[in-house]
């Protein structure tokens, strides 16, 4: 009986599921899951309606500066885009001359820093493939080695960006601040993202690439006219940021996006520095000519509209959705079945890390997409080591900060692992509207692909070992400064958590 109702209470997550892989819009799955979550909680813990409103709407309020953290982060992405602050990341590295030899690893690097710039991984993949697949066309590099290298560089911000939307909901989600998690995973992001370049620069000189200079300009002009009807069909921002790589931009774009990342090292909040990075992009656009007026249909403030305008109309509103669901099963108590059934099996809280880091990778492969897997995965995880772990709140607060960056990064970087995801459906689209010369595979892509590799690689192998501690500002608390609930004390707060239940029931 008892299985049975464990597993009508846990029935939502199966369904959020089951609509994500059945292609609903986010949009729709959640409310479905949400409202059927309410149904299941008045059935088996007879709940009523204020009730499971009140749980609803008091997890979406946790998750208000978050909202307001996305918006600001929308707005820096479209400055960034427009005004000249990535064209002039691209023009920097692309001036320096490329070869067969290099141009797969300064296509990792440039799509690196771009996607830190722009927080995203698709518009950075669709902006900077165009360049770097007809550049290697010309300089005579490895295709599918420079392809994977643009995949790969392209996640790099997109788990580690500020103004990311997968960094910040998953830190929202595990109630972390954005600005502590990118501190915390900053030197092992980096140091993969170079280890990644060391790899794909020997991989290139095994292949015996040859030595022919090629540069941006040249590359752009061989592009076909109908990639770049395809290419303003699918991605309009990228034809924009060709377009200022192809005519070029001041040097000094590039000031905007160093300050963000400046003041987000002295730990300035997070708000402050999409602040600092929105208000410097605007004064140097007007110096360098990209920002022609302040309002107005092409004005800069129209730009802060679209972004919050973007923000707003998806992400937000999918948020709400998600925290009122997650509001819902924590008041039923859904996950502690899944949580009693690994707490049994590990013994060290990096066991149970580590075993939170397969599920996300379990979660990412089922559901096909990565915001899915957060939104999913993420609380899960977090209820799984809320009721297993005794910790104090500062120790507990960076395990935390480990399972935002688990449902991160294995949620951005191990897509590009798995064949079916929609990054990989979407990452061989573009390929092949940009540079029809060629015929492309997901598996193709994957093969190369040692940015993923070693960013999924690592994060799991350095959580189970311990040697996350050799990584500063990385590692996490251990045994005996944490430890696992013994099955009595699980049973104790099971048995208080029910008594505060019946306690609000009677209320």
């Amino acid at each position: 009986m008892n299985f049975i109702m464990g597993l009508m209470k846990f029935s939502p997550v199966f369904l959020l599921a089951g609509l994500m892989i059945a292609e609903f819009n986010a949009l729709i799955a959640a409310p479905i899951a949400t409202i059927y979550a309410a149904i299941i909680a008045f059935a088996t813990e007879k709940l009523s309606f204020n009730e499971l409103l009140d749980s609803a709407v008091e997890n979406v309020k946790e998750m208000q500066l978050v909202f307001f953290i996305l918006m600001a982060a929308y707005a820096m992405a479209e400055a960034f885009m427009a005004t000249g602050v990535g064209a002039a990341i691209i023009n920097a590295a692309l001036n320096l001359g490329l070869n067969g030899k290099t141009v797969a690893v300064t296509a990792l690097v440039v799509t690196g820093i771009l996607s830190v710039a722009t927080g995203t991984s698709w518009g950075t993949f669709a902006a900077a493939a165009p360049i770097f697949l007809w550049l290697n066309h010309i300089v005579g590099g490895n295709l599918m080695l420079t392809t994977a290298a643009v995949a790969g560089g392209a996640c790099f911000g997109d788990n580690i960006g500020l103004i990311s939307d997968t960094t910040v909901v998953s830190s929202g989600i595990h109630k972390v601040e954005v600005i502590h998690r990118i501190r915390h995973q900053g030197v092992w992001s980096v140091s993969t993202l170079i280890l990644s370049a060391i790899v794909i620069f020997v991989v290139g000189l095994f292949m015996g690439l040859p030595d022919i200079v090629g540069n941006a300009a040249d590359a752009i002009q061989q592009i076909p006219e109908e990639v770049w009807t395809n290419l303003d069909a699918k991605r309009p921002s990228a034809v924009t940021l060709l377009n200022q790589v192809q005519d070029g931009v001041p040097f000094y774009m590039v000031i905007p996006l160093i300050l963000v990342i400046a003041v987000a090292i002295k730990g300035l909040p997070t708000l402050a520095c999409l602040g600092i990075g929105i208000i410097t992009s605007l004064i140097l656009g007007l110096f360098a000519g990209t920002v022609t007026s302040i309002s107005g249909d092409d004005g800069f403030l129209n730009l802060m509209i679209t972004g919050f305008a973007d923000a707003g109309s998806w992400v937000i509103v999918m948020m709400m959705w998600v925290g009122a669901f997650g509001g819902i099963m924590a008041k039923m108590d859904a996950f502690a079945p899944l949580s009693n059934f690994i707490s049994k099996r590990i013994r060290k809280v990096r066991q149970l890390m580590f075993a939170n880091g397969l599920l996300s990778i379990a979660g990412n492969a089922a559901l096909s997409d990565e915001m899915a897997q957060i939104v999913t995965i993420g609380p899960i995880m977090k209820n799984l080591t809320d009721e297993n772990v005794i910790a104090s709140e500062e120790d507990m607060y960076k395990l935390r900060l480990r399972n935002a960056t688990y449902n991160d990064a294995l949620g951005v970087f191990g897509s590009q692992l798995i064949p079916w995801h929609v990054y990989m459906s979407f990452y061989v689209g573009i390929a092949s509207a940009v540079y029809p010369l060629a015929s492309f595979t997901a598996i193709d892509i994957i093969k190369y692909n040692f940015m993923a590799m070693i960013a999924v690689g690592s994060i799991l192998i350095l959580t189970l070992t311990g040697l996350d501690r050799f990584v500063p500002l990385f590692g996490i608390p251990s045994e005996p400064d944490v430890r696992i609930r013994t099955k009595a004390e699980r049973e104790a707060k099971i048995a208080n958590d029910e008594s505060i239940k019946e306690a609000n029931t009677v209320r």
